[in-house]
């Protein structure tokens, strides 16, 4: 059996990816993959989601250059949601990664408080400078 067919695909053919750096753990963007996109991971190393606003395969880095370096892929016990661990790239190695689109570290920087959410987490590149 290929290690493809293992995988639980939903109706439309993806899978709900979490992606964690490693080291500090902390979990920076949840995504989807096809088929394809998860063969080019494994072939290539990096990261590449199925975009489905784009509806096309997005290599995560292709416009803004934070690329995801993938060091492990982990499939949960039902087979149908993958943690990738990686490294962010793309940034000086002594500051903060960037793996949001909004030019934060995580895509996780609202947290509810009192009844509204609040965004915790600075802006560490302005958008604009990232995607031109």
């Amino acid at each position: 059996m290929d290690w493809l067919d293992e995988v639980k695909w939903d109706a439309q053919g993806l899978l709900p990816v979490i992606a964690q750096e490693l080291g500090s753990n902390d979990v920076l963007m949840f995504a989807f993959m096809n088929r394809e996109a998860l063969a080019r991971t494994a072939e290539s190393g990096q990261a590449v989601y199925w975009s489905r606003s784009r509806r096309r395969l997005w290599h995560k880095g292709e416009e803004s250059g934070h690329f995801q370096q993938v060091h492990e892929m982990r499939l949960d016990c039902d087979n149908d949601v993958l943690l990738l661990k990686v490294t962010q790239l793309g940034h000086d190695p002594a500051e903060p990664s960037i793996a949001c689109h909004t030019g934060r570290h995580s895509c996780f920087f609202r947290r509810y408080r009192d009844g509204a959410w609040h965004d915790v987490e600075p802006v560490l590149v302005d958008p604009e400078r990232i995607y031109k």
